[in-house]
């Protein structure tokens, strides 16, 4: 049997922490792909990709934006800040890696994609390295 030395204290603090990054990480790439597809982003227009209120919206953009991520003001365009073009690209890069991942394992397009969006907030960036190092293996081995 393998043994793995992370404490059950610190896998739940990394996965508590994990979820709290996770709507925001959400938010912020959605608002990136709203912006690319229709050149800007509204609060309404987030509400309707994700199946929430207006209110929700509003009070996740306020959080959003005293956090630094984003700058808005009511009834106009959301922009995303430095930070959180960061954070958007990072998350689209886990999202990305993942789903090619899936997709070379054989899983189905829809299920790779759901799979993907819940794994690319908890994969850890060691995690991450492993199998895009293996992509690469996967890659060169069908190349060669």
């Amino acid at each position: 049997m393998m043994r793995i030395e992370t404490s059950s204290a610190e896998r739940y603090r990394k996965a508590r922490a994990d979820g709290a990054l996770e709507l925001t990480s959400d938010y912020l790439e959605l608002i990136e792909d709203l912006i690319s597809d229709l050149g800007e982003a509204r609060a309404v227009d987030i509400g309707a990709r994700l199946g929430v209120c207006h209110v929700t919206v509003t009070k996740t953009l306020q959080r959003l934006a005293r956090d630094g991520y984003v700058s808005y003001r009511p009834y106009r365009s959301i922009f995303l800040t430095a930070s959180g073009q960061a954070i958007a690209r990072a998350a689209r890069e886990r999202h990305l890696t993942i789903l090619k991942f899936l997709l070379e394992i054989g899983m189905p397009d829809g299920i790779a994609e759901q799979d993907a969006e819940g794994m690319e907030h908890h994969v850890s960036p060691e995690t991450l390295s492993a199998i895009k190092g293996l992509m690469n293996r996967l890659r060169a081995a069908t190349v060669g």
